[in-house]
């Protein structure tokens, strides 16, 4: 059935297919119920992010693991519910994208082992899931940090251990397990001190309370498709997300600006809005609505015609969703000439989050280029068909971004191929890596001499605030310019040009040679000119260089070394 007749469901149709013990077909509607809220509420995952830069990505990320997870099983007619919590795990697995789309598999995948192939799980049955999944996470970190999402799975699974011992209904102990994932994530700031800086609580925790909450509120009935908060101020749309995830059936994309009539409900316009279509998003700024909505073909007019009837239509804007991916696609993935790599030779795969950085890795000799960075993760499924086809079992992996180093490392360990993955956490890092590639080198020594480049650059950020917030010591009001340094938040001003200088006092940058600044998508060549001369005023021993990065959210990347 479609999401609009899913999250439609009367209480008791909701309880025969989640009906105790929980049998496979069950499990599944579990988990859809649990994927339809998170991605309900994608955006104010989203939005946790610690530094107050437009490229939130967590909830975006779960909610495409999610989606991959369930998309393994949508067609699955077992009852058992074992072997089909194996296959939401493989799909979770292959699907998943950044540390907490990582780590999400993770769960899911100890969540199987528990389960392994009993036919239905009992109350019982789900603690000593939870237990397991929360084992299987923290095993797959390295460095396991509290006050993230896996503080949130273990006071979860330490809850159902307790309640399991009071009852047998599977509707208590769930009620029991989403409060305590709640409390759990409102603590997150008390465990992990940036958290509490930022004011914000952990957005992969946050994420996983709203999968459990889901399923909690689709046993009691409750709405799936319709935000707490219903209404976001203008500033905080963002329709990028919402294209992440379009719904097959969704053909068009219907924003319509409107001022709304006296006596205008929210609420009911909602109600109205989910009889039509899904991904709905509406914000209000200045006296304006803003509403977003996904739509079938033979609706994509229905939204006008109820809009005008609550309101004074301002503006609207209709797109083809397919039209646009496709056109996305063909964005992302510019026609270049790659490395011809020959058997026995190294490969280099490396993630680019723009053309103009995907043609300068091309030009160093990548073999395979994987587009994607911050708030694009790509998927581990992606990164390992990036270079199971490439004539040579020698690959080094890029990843260029500190959220897809873990999905990188899962995918090298699934190949029989060897494959290192260089920890790059920036595109600077990427770069200097790729000067140390020698195809027929020693696949040792050029993994050594890669790791040991990323120490001889310096790399800087500059985008825009998008909250006010003070954080290492450094006041931020929405709407500035920030630079970051190392990933470190240095200043924030209110131009750009102040904005790049004080960051290259922050980097010392006198004690180097050379300064590369690669541009930005919503940045034109004359202002970054601009720039440049005025930095090589300041820096007049400098080399400086100019190139197009087409990467989004950022204004400039640049590379100091």
């Amino acid at each position: 059935m479609s999401t609009a007749e899913f999250t439609k469901l009367s209480a008791a149709d909701r309880h025969k297919l989640v009906s105790v013990p929980i049998d496979g077909q069950g499990l599944k509607t579990l988990l859809e119920a649990g994927m339809i809220w998170l991605r309900t509420n994608q955006q104010n995952v989203n939005s946790l992010n610690v530094f107050p830069v437009p490229d939130g990505d967590t909830g975006t990320n779960m909610v495409l693991t999610m989606q991959a997870a369930f998309d393994e099983v949508a067609n699955a007619g077992t009852g058992n519910a074992g072997e089909l919590a194996h296959s939401i795990a493989r799909g979770a697995l292959m699907g998943a994208r950044g540390n907490s789309g990582v780590i999400l598999s993770q769960i899911w995948r100890g969540f199987a082992r528990a389960l392994d192939s009993e036919e239905t799980m009992t109350v019982a049955l789900l603690a000593e899931a939870l237990n397991e999944a929360k084992e299987t996470a923290y095993k797959g970190v390295v460095r396991p940090v509290e006050g993230t999402i896996l503080t949130v799975i273990k006071d979860i699974a330490a809850q159902a251990e307790v309640s399991v011992q009071r009852t047998d209904s599977f509707t208590e102990v769930l009620a029991d397990i989403v409060e305590a994932a709640d409390a759990s994530v409102a603590r997150t700031p008390e465990l992990l001190p940036i958290l509490k800086q930022a004011g914000v609580v952990d957005s992969g925790g946050k994420g996983l309370f709203y999968i459990f909450e889901g399923m909690w509120r689709f046993v009691n009935g409750d709405a799936l498709d319709k935000p707490l908060t219903e209404v976001l101020p203008l500033s905080e749309m963002n329709l990028d997300d919402a294209m992440e995830t379009i719904e097959p059936g969704q053909d068009y994309e219907v924003v319509i600006d409107f001022t709304p009539n006296d006596g205008f409900n929210l609420a009911k316009y909602y109600e109205s809005l989910e009889e039509i279509g899904t991904s709905i998003q509406v914000g209000e700024g200045d006296g304006m609505y803003r509403m977003h909505i996904h739509v079938p073909t033979d609706s994509r007019y229905s939204p006008i015609d109820h809009t005008m009837e609550l309101g004074t239509i301002q503006k609207v804007m209709i797109e083809n969703l397919l039209a646009q991916m496709d056109e996305k696609k063909k964005n992302k993935n510019p026609k270049i000439k790659l490395a011809q790599v020959q058997p026995g030779e190294i490969a280099v795969v490396t993630v680019s989050p723009g053309p103009g950085l995907t043609r300068i890795f091309a030009s160093l000799g990548v073999a395979a280029i994987i587009s994607g960075g911050q708030s694009m993760n790509p998927s581990i499924k992606e990164i390992l068909a990036s270079f199971e086809d490439l004539p040579t079992d020698k690959v080094i992996i890029l990843p260029n971004n500190k959220n897809i180093i873990l999905a990188a490392n899962e995918a090298a360990s699934m190949t029989v191929k060897q494959v290192a993955v260089i920890p790059t956490i920036s595109i600077p890092q990427g770069l200097s890596a790729m000067f140390r590639l020698i195809p027929d080198g020693d696949f040792d020594e050029i993994v050594a001499e890669m790791k040991g480049a990323m120490a001889e650059v310096e790399t800087g950020e500059i985008t825009t605030a998008v909250r006010t917030v003070e954080i290492d010591g450094v006041q931020v009001e929405k709407g500035e310019v920030i630079a970051l340094h190392n990933g470190k938040l240095v200043t924030s001003t209110r131009t750009l040009d102040e904005a790049c200088e004080k960051l290259l006092v922050a980097a010392d940058a006198e004690d180097f040679e050379r300064i590369t600044l690669f541009y930005g998508e919503n940045m034109k060549p004359a202002q970054v000119n601009q720039l440049a001369d005025k930095i090589r005023s300041i820096y007049p021993d400098h080399e400086i260089e100019v190139h197009e990065g087409g990467q989004p959210h950022y204004q400039l990347i640049i590379a100091i070394e």
